[in-house]
C-alpha cells in the first residue's frame, strides 16, 4: 500500500490498515455528510474550527484528541464507523485522532477543500500510497 499505508498500519494500534482507510475513505465520500467540506463545517459547528481549518491549510496542523474527535463527528457517527471494523467507540475516535488530520493534509495540499471529483482522486492516490 505504500507509505502512507505503512505510516496508517504502524498508528491503527493492530487495526487492519485497509479497514481504517476505508472507513475515512467512507466517511469523506458521504453524500449525507456533505464530503470533506461537510466535515469542515461539522467540525466548525463543534467549535473545532481552528484546528480542522489548520488540517486545510498549508500550515502546520494542529493536533486532536479523541474527545473533540468525537464532539465534532457525533457520538452516532463514531458507533457507526466503530461497528464497519470491530472497533469500540472509544478506540475508534483515537484512530480518527492519529490519521484524519495528516489524510486531509493530504487531500488539501493547496489549502483549500477540493471538489468532489477531486477529493475522489486524491482518495485514490492516497489509497494506492502516492504522494
Amino acid at each position: 500500500m505504500g507509505l502512507f499505508g505503512d505510516i496508517l498500519g504502524k498508528l491503527s494500534g493492530g487495526t487492519s490498515q485497509n479497514a481504517v482507510v476505508d472507513v475515512i475513505g467512507n466517511l469523506l465520500q458521504s453524500k449525507e455528510l456533505g464530503g470533506l467540506g461537510g466535515l469542515v463545517q461539522k467540525f466548525t459547528k463543534g467549535g473545532l474550527g481552528d484546528i480542522v481549518s489548520s488540517w486545510v491549510s498549508t500550515g502546520a496542523n494542529l493536533p486532536i484528541s479523541p474527545e473533540q474527535i468525537q464532539k465534532g463527528l457525533g457520538p452516532t457517527q463514531i458507533s457507526q464507523m466503530a461497528s464497519q471494523i470491530g472497533l469500540s467507540p472509544e478506540a475508534m475516535s483515537k484512530q480518527l485522532a492519529k490519521v484524519l488530520p495528516g489524510v486531509i493534509d493530504k487531500l488539501t495540499p493547496e489549502g483549500k477543500v477540493p471538489g468532489q471529483d477531486l477529493l475522489s482522486q486524491g482518495l485514490s492516490a492516497l489509497l494506492k500510497g502516492k504522494p
